[in-house]
């Protein structure tokens, strides 16, 4: 398995400020809605006060205006009801991207960290297949590849110990492996990839929060199991 080191960043700076952010933009978008809101009230005053006794506002107007008007005052409170929600589930996602750090994940991709001469991908077949693989050196240069059958299944593990096609060892890094397959009847089958590694650090000023794993970053929605 994929082991990559790293620390855990201080976070706590990181999350204040994002909340931070967040109320002030609330609060400005509450201040303009508010001074609408006293604006119409101020103009509705006005009109009563200097409505003609002898021709009195008509009430089908009046009471569309006051529907207005709560119309108004429900805006505002929608708003600081959606700013609530939108930060308790900011909190919730920081909250959980930083249980993953030091676990080992395994999220959805094709490119994994070569380490002591060992990496690993994992695939999700469909169906029998005779699958083709190519693997990738970071200049984009074809180092391995091979054929072989497989099963259908989900989380297949695939290991490869550095050794290119040619023999050579290849050193370590970040290497992509690419997977076609075809069924008996030579049909296309859809892989899927996953690669697993050590959470090594959490970026909580990106929303979702950023998952560094291998030396790449991942969302935490991109997470498909954990493995203790």
């Amino acid at each position: 398995m994929t082991v990559v080191s790293g620390t855990t960043p201080q976070t706590n700076s990181s999350s204040s400020s994002s909340a931070s952010s967040a109320a002030s933009a609330n609060a400005l978008a509450n201040t303009q809605i508010a001074g609408n809101f006293q604006s119409f009230l101020e103009l509705l005053t006005t009109q009563l006060q200097n409505q003609n006794p002898l021709s009195p506002l008509d009430t089908n107007q009046f009471t569309q205006q006051l529907v207005e008007f709560a119309g108004v005052q429900q805006q505002i409170n929608t708003n600081d009801s959606l700013a609530t929600l939108v930060s308790l589930q900011q909190t919730a996602q920081s909250s959980q991207a930083l249980e993953f750090v030091g676990k080992t994940a395994v999220v959805k991709g094709n490119t994994a960290a070569l380490t002591n001469s060992q990496a690993e991908w994992e695939f999700n077949i469909p169906s029998a297949s005779t699958i083709n693989i190519s693997i990738a050196n970071s200049t984009g240069a074809t180092v391995y590849s091979n054929s072989f059958a497989v099963a259908a299944g989900n989380n297949q593990a695939f290991g490869w110990n550095g050794l290119g096609t040619d023999g050579t060892q290849e050193p370590d890094g970040n290497y992509t492996l690419t997977a076609t397959a075809k069924d008996s009847a030579g049909n296309t089958v859809a892989v899927t990839t996953s690669v697993a590694g050590i959470v090594s650090s959490v970026d909580l000023t990106q929303s979702p929060p950023l998952l560094s794993i291998g030396g790449q970053t991942f969302t935490v929605n991109q997470v498909e199991s954990i493995i203790d």
